[in-house]
């Protein structure tokens, strides 16, 4: 059975701290920012939803079966994890009749904050930001005055853009089922699984060029050939890549290894994109409360927020496989 690795190297060095992590759910706060408001017209609904202990699918599914909706009528920008606190927005295709008591939804763990109508359904990716306010138990540091500079730097200078762990299923799961469909042929009934299984795949080969950078050490560097503004790495599929001259080169090599998934991804009928190998945090602070370390910061959306934490700490994830097969596509 092949293995795929998820320790990917590390930008600032060792780890010489360690933390409990999703110890509860309040510990890992996220807020979405639509980065807009709802227009107050519409076909759709938009309804902010806080929940706590709850998976999004979960949550659309009670949306749609209060609301008598197929389940593809409603939408949501991004899916949040379950052990966490999320405030999170969903839209609901409603263009005749009086909408449902929406309170109906509430109870100890989801709460319907407010609603109003929009002209058009919440798709994935439509949000501009999340904000995080995560909480770190139990931090063990030979150095804490140590510990709070590398935190500085980090905050102000950035991490290598990951993907995170969940994005590949537990113990990397989604890998295999990858590896199935591209090179083994695997067909799939279950198009949203499939599609689950591709992503995954397509983010694993880009974590694999952003590791072989952040090992040259020039992760943050503009290449000749770079298509953007800012360092990239490819996000695979078909036509000729985006990347000229010395950058090419280097993504070549980083890929050799993976030419049949390269190809696999190509028929798949993926398009060639990229994305930026720099996550930079926004609206950072931090502080001590007592041994446990708060950290609050803005991620544009699609990046992770445990890029962050990996680079600061060896995290012992008290809820480790507590999450959904949807919640690993991790879709912030």
């Amino acid at each position: 059975m092949t293995e795929f690795s998820l320790d990917f190297p590390r930008a600032y060095g060792d780890l010489s701290a360690s933390a409990v992590f999703r110890d509860q759910p309040e510990d890992f706060k996220v807020d979405e920012d639509l980065g807009f408001e709802p227009s107050g017209s519409g076909e759709h609904v938009f309804l902010q939803v806080l929940k706590r202990g709850e998976n999004t699918a979960w949550v659309a599914g009670q949306i749609a079966n209060l609301a008598k909706v197929a389940a593809n009528d409603v939408g949501y920008a991004g899916r949040k994890d379950r052990h966490a606190v999320t405030t999170q927005w969903f839209s609901v295709y409603l263009p005749k009749g009086a909408e449902p008591d929406w309170s109906l939804l509430n109870s100890d763990s989801l709460y319907v904050i407010r609603s109003a109508r929009h002209h058009q359904k919440l798709r994935r990716g439509d949000h501009c930001k999340n904000l995080f306010v995560i909480r770190l138990r139990a931090v063990q540091t030979p150095d804490q005055v140590a510990l709070g500079r590398k935190i500085d730097v980090v905050l102000a200078q950035g991490v290598p853009n990951y993907y995170g762990e969940q994005r590949f299923g537990i113990n990397g799961n989604n890998l295999l089922e990858a590896e199935a469909i591209l090179v083994g042929g695997k067909r799939h009934r279950d198009k949203q699984k499939r599609g689950l299984m591709l992503s995954a795949a397509r983010s694993y080969l880009f974590n694999q060029v952003l590791a072989s950078r952040v090992v040259s050490g020039n992760w943050r560097e503009l290449i000749t050939g770079e298509p953007l503004t800012e360092a990239s790495g490819p996000l695979w599929g078909r036509g000729r890549s985006l990347a000229k001259e010395d950058l090419l080169l280097q993504e070549q090599v980083s890929l050799a290894p993976w030419q049949a998934w390269c190809d696999g991804l190509e028929h798949a009928g993926l398009s060639q994109e990229r994305r930026a190998l720099r996550l930079l945090p926004a609206n950072t602070s931090w502080r001590w409360i007592g041994a446990d370390l708060e950290l609050s910061f803005s991620l544009a959306a699609g990046e992770f927020a445990t890029a962050i934490l990996r680079e600061l700490a060896q995290l012992n994830n008290a809820s480790s496989g507590a999450f959904s097969e949807l919640e690993q596509a991790g879709e912030y």
